[in-house]
């Protein structure tokens, strides 16, 4: 299969992504926020772009795994293909758990959960860690002797399922509850309230919740995000967040096996020497999420920058079987340098001018390295652009970061 299906359906994604966004307009509920929406974005992207050289591992480590150390050989018959739905399915329940329950996999799962929204571009806020923590979870089922081919495109459409879900506008289902993963179940996924922490990992089936003593229904509305707030649009700094909180609290602990636990413990373990488990919290009722104000004309720009940048994304994901591995390097390059300058923008920082300077002379000169044809006449637009932008930023009206509390 030359394309994962998840790429694929990128343009669908954002086609109903925009379709709620009009639809949030008109019903007035305020689900989206240009900022968090745009992060959740980078951070779908900063994953996908990480997954290209994260896959040399953790596919090749299935491959090896199948082809060196199976048990059997499967057929590919349609009612093995149906096992293998309930396996990856059963696979990504306990994939999923421990991704909340061992700290070192919740660094990389975490990103999913910073966003203090709930709608369906949080659906592509992703880990770009998380298939090195939890690839091994997964070798089972190499084992057994399915066929790795297969194991992926299932494993996609179980991702591809999971879009849906993550939504507001979408009520409890009825007698599919009990059966399937819907929205109302992982809106209580999603929820940082005590009551609803580390329940419903369900992927397409809930009923492994049900089965292992992790299901909650839904009742009160979530508060959605996680127990100590990002408070950054920059999805960079957000993928390696939690590694620094990891490594402060391994720095404060002694001894092998307190080490031991800050890395496999559950994610806030602390020793009693240090005050013990850090429990989350009942969120304040006049709790206020994390936003940033900055002028329209910031805003704006950020906006066409995005579009380019989801543009230069868009080909290289497309693309990619042309590419070189230096090739490949220098794209990735481009787009986790452009995706967490633009979110120092949207922050309003102080050094995001300097910054976004820096980031249109790199790109250009990378470009034009990629694709030397852009020193015709043709292009001169696009290499005149990085001297416009410096020449326009010495009047923009950005101040160090200021933060605007909002309900």
């Amino acid at each position: 299969m030359s394309l994962n299906p998840i790429i694929l359906s990128i343009p669908i994604y954002f086609l109903l992504i925009g379709i709620e966004v009009f639809y949030d307009r008109f019903a007035k509920k305020g689900v989206y926020r240009l900022n968090d929406a745009l992060t959740n974005i980078s951070c779908g992207i900063t994953e996908q772009v990480s997954g290209v050289f994260a896959k040399v591992f953790t596919v090749t480590l299935f491959y090896l795994t199948y082809e060196h150390f199976r048990f059997f050989t499967i057929p590919t018959d349609w009612y093995w293909l149906l096992l293998l739905f309930l396996v990856v399915d059963f696979a990504y329940y306990w994939a999923h758990r421990w991704s909340h329950e061992v700290n070192l996999f919740w660094a990389g799962h975490v990103v999913h959960h910073q966003s203090e929204e709930y709608n369906l571009s949080v659906a592509l806020r992703q880990g770009a860690f998380q298939k090195l923590f939890t690839a091994i979870i997964y070798l089972p089922i190499a084992l057994v002797g399915f066929d790795p081919g297969w194991f992926l495109i299932i494993g996609a459409y179980n991702t591809l399922y999971q879009f849906w879900i993550h939504t507001q506008y979408v009520g409890k289902l009825g007698w599919l509850e009990y059966v399937f993963n819907t929205p109302s179940h992982h809106r209580v996924h999603h929820g940082r309230d005590p009551k609803y922490i580390d329940r419903n990992h369900a992927g397409s089936l809930i009923i492994w919740d049900r089965l292992f003593g992790t299901f909650q229904v839904e009742e009160e509305r979530p508060n959605y995000g996680i127990t100590s707030p990002l408070a950054s649009w920059n999805p960079v700094y957000a993928q390696v967040q939690h590694l620094g909180n990891i490594w402060a609290d391994f720095n404060r602990v002694s001894g092998f096996k307190n080490k031991f636990m800050v890395l496999f413990g559950k994610p806030g373990w602390l020793p009693d020497s240090l005050g013990g488990m850090r429990k989350p919290q009942i969120v304040a009722a006049d709790y206020k999420k994390f936003d940033t104000e900055v002028p329209m004309l910031v805003n704006v720009y950020v906006l066409v920058q995005y579009a380019l940048l989801l543009a230069v994304t868009s080909f290289f994901l497309f693309q990619l079987s042309q590419f070189s591995l230096t090739e490949k390097v220098a794209f990735g390059s481009i787009i986790f340098f452009s995706s967490a300058t633009l979110g120092m923008l949207l922050e309003g920082r102080a050094t995001a001018v300097r910054t976004e300077s820096l980031r249109l002379l790199f790109t250009t000169a990378a470009l034009i390295g990629l694709f030397p044809q852009l020193w015709s006449l043709s292009f001169l637009p696009l290499l005149v652009l990085p001297v416009l932008f410096v020449l326009w930023a010495l009047k923009l009206p950005l101040a160090p970061l200021h933060v605007q509390k909002i309900v």
